[in-house]
């Protein structure tokens, strides 16, 4: 830099030397000095061509064609073309027109400056245009990207007659690499051959490059072993070739061997080796390189900066990113592209929006590629109405019909939820690819409408467009959410016909579509099948295990993980928390628990948010409550699975302190975390809080009730038997109320026997609901419970008519480890003896303590002994007393059934805790039931 400084410096001086002298002689003195000056120096400058152009046009000058040759070599040089057409108007009316040298710079002035029309012209005039003619115009079509037309014109001059040399040849290769001819390069590469230049190391360099641009990496190398004297530049022609066709390993390797032969790398070397360390994401290497070119002197080379800033910020060291981007002394477009790029791919998108505004003020202009990053900026801080001003300045640019750019507002108004937006977008694309339909289709994916996403992928197929992996994960997406089964087979089919059977994506897609479609055996298969077994596809099918309610397979799979050595991330153990979540295996989750903070994965929202729920569904708020506090940055997510965990336990207080505590934070409800504070207020029997919170929803928080926030309102009022408002409520809503609405109607009437309004509320369930078999029980429970046996044995007929079976009540509990199940008077458990021993021992206790069966709750038409018998075998009492039997005196007995408590067995177990002095959790369909010294945290309000 400082040698440059020098060189500009005395370079000034001259100039400022040649015009005060210029201007103090008188002008013949003038023309003397003026042609002394030009024959000893060769370097010009604009204004010192200007200077001596007025000259001539004053008629103080008369040059020769020797001075016309320097002044438009110094024209070419400087790229002035107004300068240049006054000398070519000069040259005619001196009449050097015919001066072949003369003519031959003008043709290479025009060719550099893209005015072909003027250089052709200038080829057509000669009657027999020489080597140096077509050379300097092909080397201008080439060298401005015209690779049609310089091969045209290389065709042209070999026809007529005129030789390549060492110096044409590079040319022609480059026009060759341009259009990737290949057919039209190795046609070249024949006539090189027969002409004897294959040896030259330039010409061979071109020919490396042009076997590389146009994919044949093999010939490339052959190519490159066979120049005999190498150079750096042979060197770096490869590791081009390399890394354009993202063979970066191979580039590596050839770095090394470059520097074991002793030649020593320049900063374009090290740039492209920075680029294949990036692509194979070698950070390692890279630093290594790092390391030479700090060695070598480069380290303030702009290419090799860039290329380390762009290495640095992709291989995830970002903060060695921007410190390199900040000691850039003067950063060109390419440094800023590469700096805000790193931004956006590290979330800083404050930063990026920084950038922009300081590279804006150090006068570079943002391209459509900074754009392109600020809309992903944009996207990623939901700035729709900044996104929409970025767009503004692409169509001044006239770059918003730009397939890349199109792309980034597709995705820009998508994740802004703009998808209409994003629709119009595409629709104006002159021309549609695979990546515009991918971003479309992903756009209604992600905004929730996955039907049009659906229907978009179809008219995609029918345009005749083909689909990549991404389409097929995108659109299998759709298909879960949607749980369209038979659309899933239909992609699925697709796949295998495309040739996408063992990509892991797809497959990985498949099996979480197939298994949230509930079609596990389906994806249990293609599991299995598929050769590879990474911890991608170990997450999907642990995940839909875990969604199927198949928790025991879920964990056995997580184990053959841990046996494969395969290292689990924090959605396995996500899942996994979810898996014993629904198991209520509180001691297994604990277990994943650990491995979570061994792993290093506690920061992990995911997991955080994971291991709340679990503790909350395994019936430990407090567990969850440390777990939650433990989240180093609490989502919505967070906070919603917290305040609903204390809402099942029957801490309605809390739940709602909590919800408050999450407001002040500055965290935005969403609908599920109002769900949560309504069925807080529900268990709690909290009903004007209930009603505030539900009549300002709209108001406060812009969101409208939907069926969910019905369905809490009309069971907290129908539980404190205000039926009149529940059913007020219900033909109020502004939509047809579905199942879960009539279903808390239903429940409520049968808790205040409320035949009637009963009948109508089960009636409306056949209708929506006509397999579910819950419907019929509560029905024929209403009527059991006046005496009303007619009715219900019509029940039972109807069930039986419309092949409608009861589902079985279910208790699970977690011992060792270990899942065990129990139905009503089951036999089948290893421990039965002891286990029914101990119902004995119990119910002696329990009848001296007071308790009195409730045989009015059973359905079955036989005498009150073998009611009682009945009643004492249900599954959940099975549960407790294996516990009791089974697990350390003291310790809390942790139960999971699949349908409500019944009413006797939860008098049962009020008893059953005082008699063992031990805490009963039982978590039924609804909620959590602590049974502490005689009473239940539901307050008996469930």
């Amino acid at each position: 830099m400082m040698k440059l400084w020098r060189l500009n410096t005395l370079h000034k001086v001259v100039h400022q030397r040649f015009y005060r002298l210029l201007k103090s002689f008188p002008p013949f003195s003038q023309l003397v000095y003026a042609a002394k000056f030009i024959q000893t120096n060769a370097i010009f400058c604009r204004e010192k061509t200007q200077a001596i152009l007025s000259l001539i046009e004053k008629g103080h000058f008369t040059p020769t064609s020797n001075v016309y040759s320097k002044l438009l070599v110094e024209c070419s040089s400087s790229k002035s073309l107004k300068q240049g057409m006054q000398i070519h108007a000069h040259i005619i009316k001196s009449g050097f027109s015919e001066d072949t040298a003369l003519r031959n710079h003008l043709i290479n002035l025009y060719s550099k400056r893209q005015i072909f029309c003027f250089a052709r012209n200038l080829i057509d005039e000669i009657p027999e245009p020489d080597l140096v003619s077509w050379s300097a115009l092909i080397s201008g079509y080439a060298q401005n990207g015209f690779g049609k037309e310089a091969l045209s014109a290389f065709i042209e001059m070999h026809s007529s007659g005129v030789k390549c040399n060492e110096f044409t040849f590079p040319s022609v290769l480059k026009a060759c690499s341009i259009t990737k001819d290949l057919k039209g390069g190795k046609q070249i590469h024949g006539i090189v051959v027969v002409t004897g230049y294959e040896s030259d190391v330039f010409v061979a360099n071109t020919l490396v490059v042009m076997y590389a641009k146009c994919g044949e990496l093999e010939d490339c190398k052959r190519l490159f072993d066979e120049i005999p004297e190498r150079n750096v530049i042979s060197w770096n022609a490869l590791f081009s070739g390399y890394v354009q066709n993202d063979c970066y390993g191979e580039a590596v390797d050839q770095f090394k061997e470059m520097v074991a032969e002793g030649t020593k790398p320049n900063e374009f070397s090290l740039s492209s080796i920075l680029n294949a360390c990036t692509g194979s994401e070698d950070y390692s290497q890279g630093k290594r390189v790092h390391g030479y070119l700090v060695k070598l002197g480069y380290d303030s080379d702009l290419y090799s900066n860039n290329a380390l800033v762009d290495m640095y910020s992709k291989l995830g060291d970002f903060e060695a990113s921007m410190a390199i981007f900040q000691n850039i002394a003067l950063p060109d477009i390419v440094s800023w592209n590469a700096a805000i790029a790193g931004c956006v791919l590290h979330g800083c998108h404050d930063w990026a929006l920084e950038l922009l505004g300081q590279m804006k003020d150090a006068g570079t202009f943002p391209n459509k590629f900074t754009l392109s990053s600020i809309l992903k900026a944009c996207a990623g801080i939901g700035m729709k109405e900044l996104g929409k001003q970025v767009h503004s300045n692409l169509i001044k640019m006239d770059t918003e019909s730009d397939t890349f750019v199109s792309v980034g507002l597709i995705d820009m108004y998508s994740k802004c939820t703009l998808v209409h937006d994003a629709r119009m977008v595409f629709d104006l694309m002159p021309e549609h690819d695979v990546i515009s339909w991918n971003a479309i289709i992903s756009g209604y994916s992600q905004n929730g409408e996955d039907k049009e996403a659906i229907s978009l992928f179809i008219d995609m197929l029918k345009e005749g467009f083909g689909f990549n992996r991404t389409t097929l994960s995108v659109i299998l997406k759709s298909t879960a959410v949607l749980q369209a089964s038979e659309v899933v087979k239909q992609v699925h089919a697709l796949a295998m016909k495309a040739g996408f059977e063992y990509d892991s994506y797809v497959v990985n897609s498949l099996i979480d579509s197939y298994g949230k479609c509930s079609h596990i055996e389906d994806a249990t298969r293609i599991f299995e099948e598929c050769p590879f077994g990474d911890v991608a596809s170990f997450t999907s099918m642990i995940t839909a295990y875990s969604q199927y309610g198949q928790g025991e397979e879920a964990l056995k799979l997580f184990l053959k993980m841990l046996d494969m050595g395969l290292r689990p991330d924090g959605f396995v153990c996500s899942s996994l928390l979810n898996a014993c979540a629904n198991l209520s295996a509180y001691e297994q989750g604990k277990q994943i628990h650990v491995h979570i903070l061994k792993s290093g994965f506690i920061s992990d929202v995911f997991a955080g948010n994971a291991l709340v729920n679990m503790y909350a569904k395994c019936g430990s708020v407090d567990d969850a409550d440390r777990a939650f506090l433990e989240i180093p940055e609490r989502g919505i997510v967070s906070w919603s699975a917290m305040i609903g965990g204390l809402a099942q336990h029957g801490q309605g207080r809390e739940a709602l302190s909590l919800f408050h505590q999450m407001l002040e934070e500055g965290v935005f409800p969403n609908h599920i975390t109002l769900v949560s504070v309504l069925c807080a207020c529900n268990h709690a029997g909290l009903i004007a809080e209930a009603k505030q919170y539900f009549e300002s929803m709209d108001k406060q928080f812009g969101i409208e009730p939907m069926q969910e926030h019905y369905a809490c309102m009309v069971d907290l009022l129908g539980r404190a038997g205000r039926l009149d408002e529940a059913v007020e409520l219900v033909n109020k809503m502004p939509f047809e109320a579905n199942a879960s609405v009539w279903g808390a109607l239903l429940g409520a009437s049968r808790i205040h026997g409320n035949l009637e309004l009963g009948r109508h509320a089960a009636e409306m369930l056949f209708t929506l609901e006509p397999e579910k078999s819950g419907t019929h029980v509560l029905l024929a429970n209403m009527y059991a419970s006046v005496g009303m046996w007619e009715n219900v044995a019509k029940v039972r007929r109807l069930m039986k008519d419309s092949k409608v079976k009861k589902e079985p009540g279910m208790s699970w509990i977690e011992v060792k480890d270990k899942v065990h199940a129990f139905i009503v008077g089951d036999r089948s458990h290893s421990r039965t003896a002891e286990i029914y021993a101990k119902l004995d021992e119990l119910s002696e206790l329990m009848c001296k303590a007071g308790y009195v069966p409730m045989i009015e709750i059973d359905l079955h038409d036989v005498d009150r002994s073998e009611k009682e018998r009945l009643l004492f075998h249900h599954s959940e009492k099975l549960a407790v007393a294996f516990g009791l039997i089974a697990t350390p005196e003291g310790a809390p007995i942790r139960v999971k059934k699949n349908l409500r408590v019944c009413v006797d067995c939860h008098t049962a177990f009020k008893f059953i805790c005082k008699i063992v002095s031990r805490e009963i959790i039982v978590r039924d369909i609804n909620r959590f039931h602590h049974f502490r010294d005689g009473s239940c945290s539901c307050g008996d309000y469930w």
